[in-house]
């Protein structure tokens, strides 16, 4: 068992399971629900936290190919544990055109249930998810908190939900 999956009890949730709704601030008066996008499907996209240099990057890389993600009528969401404002500013400054999910209060609750909270530093796992258009992981992958785990991973489990791509 890797150090990461030990670190997780059991690793991610799998393929297969309903995935947990949630409600996040999106910003400080404005709040996203995962239950408001059944019907396409949806990114989650946990990072430890804004402003650490492989986070800024793979924000930056999925804002980069963001149009590719739309073609499959997928709907990103970033989510950490840090704050609406922090959010904010973060996405201000990366020109993010994709919502930042806070995570922050109570802290890490939405990374703990789905399996990817980090106990021993407060943020969560480099973990990624594609849920399928009726709210199913369909796909789930962690990555070691240092590396940007990139999108192929992504593309390729938005590809197997043969799903209509736009054109």
């Amino acid at each position: 068992m890797t150090e990461t999956m030990s670190r997780l009890a059991g690793g991610p949730l799998a393929s297969g399971t309903e995935a947990p709704d949630f409600t996040l601030h999106s910003t400080p008066d404005q709040a996203v629900s995962l239950r408001d996008f059944r019907g396409r499907p949806v990114i989650l996209a946990f990072y430890p936290a804004d402003w650490s240099p492989v986070c800024g990057d793979q924000m930056a890389l999925y804002n980069e190919i963001l149009p590719e993600f739309q073609r499959y009528r997928a709907e990103l969401l970033g989510i950490s544990v840090d704050g609406a404002w922090c959010h904010l500013a973060f996405a201000q400054h990366r020109r993010l055109h994709f919502p930042l999910l806070a995570d922050f209060e109570p802290k890490g609750e939405v990374a703990r249930v789905y399996q990817v909270y980090r106990n021993q530093d407060g943020t969560s796992e480099r973990a990624l998810y594609v849920i399928d258009p009726e709210g199913v992981v369909s796909w789930s992958y962690v990555s070691p908190v240092g590396l940007n785990p990139g999108a192929d991973g992504i593309l390729r489990a938005l590809e197997n939900l043969g799903g209509e791509q736009t054109t």
